[in-house]
């Protein structure tokens, strides 16, 4: 009588059920992966089957996950971070690696990314610098004030109007307007992150194409005269403009070298480098003077305000005193059996034998999918399919416990024979 088999085929409805259930039931669950039922067919073990041979039922094969792409959407918190196609956020729990495509993460009260059950997120760390490194390890975002910088490097294109001639009030004196042609000024920073005003003036000398130029810092020759005549360093152009020699000495380099610069404030005395052949050349040409360039390397303290996160995982900070910085990059891995891996509940998954080691890497390299900052993954259970294959499996257990009761009459039918 077939009662083994149809109370297998029973077993194995209510096992689809059960998987169909788990799927409905996180159909909004962040980062889910819906799973597939699969079946195989029993037959006895005996040598030499025949092909008239009857199977003994059904029996549940696997449980398969299926890791398709679930739906993007959007959210207002920057850490929130969604996989647009293959890989796995990699997360450190108490020193073990686990993995998911849940990318809800925040700060904990010791400044590291963590997701809601408190496991950091993984990534390649970057130097005091900035680059970023092979060092991989959690994400700690500082929030203590950044040392400020000493400005040493200026960066200066101008164009000299070589129209102009001599001012006719000289010796140059930078409380006398009359006494130098053009003036441009930027603010500067000292080694303790103090700001200062850097003057730059410029006075057209008899000789054609010579102009000298002073730098003051706070109303002070930052060569260290006191009265004029200032000290001052002499540009040169040629004939078509461009800038030929400093003090007598042919461009490049073109930088002038102010040294021992002191301050009042206390700080260390600034040594000043001004390159006047930046991504914008100093010019002599027949226009008005203007300033196309005019940078400088020098910043206050300044705290953590913000950050950004690219496509390719990118962290960078930014901070109070418009400074920013790398602080690293978001490692992903991928698997060449993801079905392999073993579930663990709360949506992460850790490395098995059969899942095969992690292959490490970053968003976009490889086979590896994009990031999206502000943004979460949603579950990839479509609840209409769901719902038609829950139709199936009451149908199949229907039928089943119907193969019961038919054999169950057929069999008393027997019984009742006399």
């Amino acid at each position: 009588m077939p009662f083994r088999s149809a109370l297998s085929g029973i077993n194995a409805a209510s096992e689809d059920l059960k998987v169909i259930g788990n799927n409905i039931a996180n159909a909004s669950t962040t980062g889910f992966k819906q799973s597939r039922a699969e079946f195989a067919d029993v037959y006895a073990a005996t040598d030499g089957a025949t092909s008239n041979a009857i199977g003994a039922g059904v029996r549940l094969a696997d449980v398969k996950q299926q890791f398709g792409q679930g739906n993007i959407d959007f959210t207002d918190n920057k850490l929130d971070m969604a996989i647009n196609g293959r890989g796995l956020f990699i997360l450190d729990n108490n020193g073990s690696r686990v993995y998911t495509r849940a990318g809800s993460f925040q700060v904990d009260r010791e400044g590291f990314v963590v997701n809601n059950k408190g496991n950091k997120l993984v990534v390649n760390n970057a130097d005091k610098n900035g680059n970023v490194t092979g060092a991989v390890g959690p994400l700690h975002l500082d929030s203590s004030n950044i040392v400020p910088q000493a400005t040493s490097k200026l960066s200066v294109g101008v164009n000299l109007d070589s129209s102009q001639v001599r001012p006719t009030t000289q010796p140059f004196d930078p409380e006398v307007p009359n006494s130098f042609n053009h003036s441009t000024s930027l603010t500067i920073y000292d080694s303790l992150g103090a700001s200062h005003l850097a003057t730059m003036y410029y006075v057209k000398t008899n000789t054609p194409n010579q102009w000298e130029t002073h730098m003051f810092v706070d109303g002070k020759d930052a060569k260290g005269a006191t009265a004029p005549p200032y000290s001052s360093d002499t540009l040169t152009f040629d004939g078509a403009g461009a800038l030929a020699s400093i003090n007598g000495k042919p461009v490049p380099p073109g930088v002038i070298d102010y040294k021992n610069i002191q301050l009042a404030s206390g700080a260390d005395p600034l040594n000043i480098s001004i390159n006047l052949l930046s991504s914008t050349p100093t010019t002599q040409f027949g226009s008005r003077f203007n300033v196309s360039a005019l940078t400088q390397n020098g910043y206050a303290s300044g705290r953590l305000s913000g950050f950004d996160i690219d496509d390719s995982g990118i962290i960078k900070a930014r901070y109070t005193n418009g400074q920013s910085k790398v602080l690293g990059q978001v490692s992903l891995a991928d698997f060449a059996n993801v079905n392999g891996l073993q579930q663990l509940g709360d949506t992460s998954w850790a490395e098995t034998a059969a899942s095969g080691a992690a292959l490490v890497g970053t968003a976009g390299s490889g086979s590896l999918g994009v990031l999206q900052s502000g943004a979460l993954e949603g579950s990839n259970v479509n609840l209409t399919d769901q719902l038609v294959n829950m139709i199936q499996a009451q149908r199949n257990f229907q039928a089943n416990a119907q193969v019961i009761t038919t054999a169950d009459t057929v069999t008393q039918t027997v019984i009742n024979i006399r």
